[in-house]
């Protein structure tokens, strides 16, 4: 512990960072440098600065990532169409590697000897936050107080803060907790541990239910360029901005709640309630936009390493060979995946109802049930014949009794 003479904490303001430092300086005898990532929490990062110092970090750095959050992180994902377990989006996970990639920096630039994190060690983010420290800077020491103090529960967490007069976010009444970005919001803990327990309508901020959202569906169109969205409505938006709009457009319909039972990495089922309003519409289309840009096999090899991705952003192998090597197969998978796509939203659901697209490989004169002069019937008897040969032969052997 001697040898740590100045540690770089990633600072959230929560429950966990917020006895952290003091924490640190009580059991290490070190300066705290406190660094908090701007990803889209809004104005949660307002009293940060104050709280920081008062709770006793020499200084704080707070450090604008927004636009590369969406730019090299979520348009990956999202051109790879990685969903975890078909449902979770992502959202904490792809944005665990980005804080830490800047929490190295910090370190770099002050000549800190350790990195610290608030990540439990029954979570997945310890895994996502630690990767990345040893994929960019493997001399730093790493601090995880879970893995070392004595504090058990977050009741005990709540009592540590208030006898050193810290303010928390929580209480021991109401003690889940809540992780914002541009992306999505979720929440664990407290009444959700309870699978039975349905969640607080309260607690939501991106959405509203779907049983309060308007009486009548609202339409949009996207626009994307090789997989990237450009445009809503036709209007030009930069990447946070697409990002602003596209949740206040589907939250105020409802659209982007879920409610799941996932597998964390370290062997637990954890509950987890979401909200990913533009995220959920953004998924929707750009499958929607590739069933016409894409071939099919393409699109079938895309479907099947999709849930690999996922995995290894799941399990914060941001940095691995393997989804380096998806993203060049992925970048040129969607080099025509160019057009534009209309969804409808209404009351929670959100569905694709119209497409085009310059490279589009659907045409109509050969997909129509009217006569068409490419497309001859006669040729489909051929066909049958070689894809189903083996079938036959099959069942020729099982009638003579050569084949069980």
């Amino acid at each position: 512990m001697n040898s740590i003479k100045k540690v770089v904490l990633a600072y959230s303001g929560g429950l966990d960072t917020s006895i952290i430092i003091p924490w640190l300086k009580e059991n290490y005898n070190c300066e705290v440098i406190a660094c908090a990532v701007d990803v889209g929490q809004g104005e949660e990062l307002s009293p940060l600065r104050k709280k920081a110092i008062k709770t006793g970090a020499s200084k704080i750095y707070i450090i604008d990532a927004k636009k590369e959050f969406v730019t090299d992180f979520i348009w990956p994902v999202l051109k790879a169409n990685a969903v975890y377990e078909g449902r979770y989006l992502l959202g904490t996970s792809f944005a665990r590697p980005l804080i830490a990639s800047k929490i190295v920096e910090v370190a770099k630039k002050e000549k800190a000897d350790a990195v610290c994190h608030g990540a439990t060690g029954k979570g997945n983010d310890q895994v996502r936050f630690e990767l990345t420290f040893k994929a960019l800077d493997p001399d730093l020491k790493i601090i995880a107080p879970w893995r070392e103090w004595n504090l058990k529960s977050r009741e005990e967490e709540v009592e540590y803060a208030g006898a050193r007069g810290i303010p928390v976010p929580v209480t021991k009444k109401k003690p889940y907790s809540m992780d914002r970005n541009l992306w999505h919001i979720s929440y664990e803990g407290g009444i959700l541990e309870d699978t039975w327990n349905e969640y607080d309508e309260d607690m939501f901020l991106y959405t509203v239910s779907p049983e309060k959202a308007p009486a009548k569906p609202a339409f949009i169109e996207l626009y994307f360029e090789k997989g990237i969205p450009k445009k809503i409505n036709g209007k030009t938006y930069g990447p946070v901005e697409m990002i602003f709009k596209l949740n206040e457009l589907a939250g105020k319909n409802g659209v982007g709640r879920i409610d799941i039972v996932e597998n964390r990495l370290v062997g637990m089922k954890s509950r987890g309630v979401y909200e990913t309003p533009g995220g959920t519409v953004l998924h929707t289309a750009l499958r929607d936009l590739e069933a016409i840009t894409l071939d099919r096999d393409t699109l079938h090899y895309k479907e099947l390493i999709a849930p690999r991705y996922a995995e290894l952003v799941y399990n914060g192998q941001w940095h691995s060979g393997l989804r380096r090597a998806f993203d060049a197969f992925v970048s040129y998978a969607e080099r025509n995946v160019t057009g534009t796509v209309k969804l409808k939203l209404y009351k929670g659901s959100c569905m694709a109802v119209a497409r085009k697209s310059e490279y589009s490989l659907y045409d109509k004169n050969i997909a129509t049930f009217s006569k068409d002069e490419m497309y001859n019937h006669k040729d489909a008897e051929g066909f049958i014949n070689l894809f189903g040969l083996p079938t036959k032969v099959e069942a020729i052997l099982k009638k003579a009794g050569k084949f069980k």
